[in-house]
C-alpha cells in the first residue's frame, strides 16, 4: 500500500506543481505591480514609520493583495518605497478605496517634503512569485529606461540579468517591472540575504556585462538604491 501511495505522489506532485505555476502565471498578466516613493520632513521618520507599519498590516488582509513591502531608503531614513502587488485591477481599485489608505494619505500629508511618486508596472521578468522574505535583507530598488528606439534590446537585457542573477548564492528574488505609462522605463527589485551577497552581484561577469551593453541604449542614469524593510 505505502508503495502504491508512494507512486501516485510521484506522479501528482509534478503535476500539481505545473498546474500551480500556470496559474501564477496567468495571475501576473493581471495583476497591478506599483512602487510608491515617499519622502517625508527628517524629524517626521519616526511618526511616518509608524504608520506605514499600520498600513501595511491592515493592506495585508485586503482581499487580492500578493505582497505588500515598506522599505527605508539605507542612509536616508526620510526616504521609504512601497512595493505592492495586486491580483488584479479590482483588488488595486477596492484597496485604494479602503479607509485604511485614505487614513494613511490624510496622516501623511503634513509630514512629506513633495507629493508620492506612484508608478505603476505589469510583471515582465519575475521568476518565483512566493520568493521568500529574509530576515535583515538588503533590498534594491532600481529605476532602468532606455532610449524608445533601444527599448527591445533594453528590455532583453534586462531579463537576461535577472535570469542570471537569481542563480547566485545569497539572492532571495530578482524581479523587472514594466511600467504601464512608459514601457521603455522599468523597475528592478532585488533582495539579497545581505550585504555581502550584493557586492558579490555587483562583481559578478553577467552583471559588469550588463551594465556595459546596456549603457548605449540608457536614458537616464541608472538610478539604484538600497533599503531595508521595515521590521
Amino acid at each position: 500500500m505505502y508503495r502504491s501511495l508512494y507512486l501516485l505522489f510521484s506522479i501528482a506532485l509534478p503535476v500539481l506543481g505545473f498546474a500551480l505555476a500556470g496559474r501564477a502565471e496567468e495571475a501576473s498578466e493581471v495583476a497591478v505591480y506599483l512602487v510608491s516613493y515617499l519622502e517625508v520632513m527628517p524629524p517626521s521618520q519616526g511618526e511616518a514609520s509608524a504608520l506605514l507599519r499600520q498600513y501595511r498590516e491592515a493592506s495585508r488582509k485586503d482581499a487580492g493583495n500578493v505582497r505588500l513591502e515598506v522599505l527605508q531608503q539605507s542612509g536616508r531614513p526620510d526616504h521609504f518605497a512601497l512595493v505592492e502587488i495586486w491580483q488584479d485591477q479590482q483588488a488595486f481599485e477596492a484597496h485604494g478605496r479602503a479607509a485604511h489608505t485614505a487614513q494613511l494619505r490624510d496622516k501623511l500629508q503634513p509630514l512629506r517634503v513633495s507629493p508620492s511618486d506612484d508608478r505603476l508596472h505589469k510583471g515582465f521578468a519575475l521568476g518565483a512569485m512566493l520568493a521568500a522574505h529574509a530576515a535583515g535583507a538588503t533590498y534594491v530598488v532600481t529605476h532602468a529606461d532606455a532610449i524608445p528606439p533601444g527599448k527591445d534590446e533594453a528590455i532583453a537585457l534586462l531579463k537576461q540579468l535577472a535570469e542570471a542573477s537569481r542563480k547566485e548564492d545569497g539572492n532571495v528574488r530578482f524581479e523587472v517591472w514594466q511600467q504601464n505609462s512608459r514601457q521603455n522605463h522599468c523597475t528592478i527589485v532585488e533582495v539579497w540575504q545581505d550585504q555581502k551577497s550584493l557586492e558579490a552581484h555587483a562583481m559578478a561577469a553577467h552583471t559588469r556585462q550588463f551594465r556595459e551593453k546596456f549603457q548605449p541604449f540608457s536614458g537616464s542614469l541608472y538610478d539604484e538604491r538600497l533599503y531595508k524593510a521595515l521590521d
